[in-house]
């Protein structure tokens, strides 16, 4: 069973960055595609960024593109999330999944997240 944890959330000014981490466990991490998603309070769970098993191909939504940047190691069974610039509007649980090929549709129960808040 996939175990996924979330970390490196917390409280940022607007304009301040963070670094998200996410460690997978129970599954060969170097060949499948990841991603990272968020939930604000009263929305639906929406796709933040994507990165390919090897790491050449990265996707992102276009509210985050150019200020977040997706990573992983494989060595260290670790997907990263860099968040540079943020907005009030990026405060939401963030989560990590694993991905279906080719899609962002997630495969695994979900982690507990890591909250971000951006105050203005």
């Amino acid at each position: 069973q996939v175990q996924l944890e979330e970390s490196g959330g917390g409280l940022v000014q607007s304009g301040g960055s963070l670094r998200l981490s996410c460690a997978v466990s129970g599954r060969t991490f170097s060949r499948d595609p990841m991603g990272w998603f968020r939930q604000a309070p009263g929305k639906e769970r929406e796709f933040v960024a994507r990165i390919s098993w090897i790491g050449f191909t990265t996707d992102y939504a276009d509210s985050v593109k150019g200020r977040f940047t997706i990573s992983r190691d494989n060595a260290k069974n670790t997907v990263y999330l860099q968040m540079n610039s943020l907005k009030p509007e990026d405060t939401a649980v963030y989560y990590c999944n694993v991905l279906r090929m080719g899609s962002t549709s997630p495969v695994s129960s979900w982690g507990q997240g890591t909250q971000v808040t951006v105050s203005s």
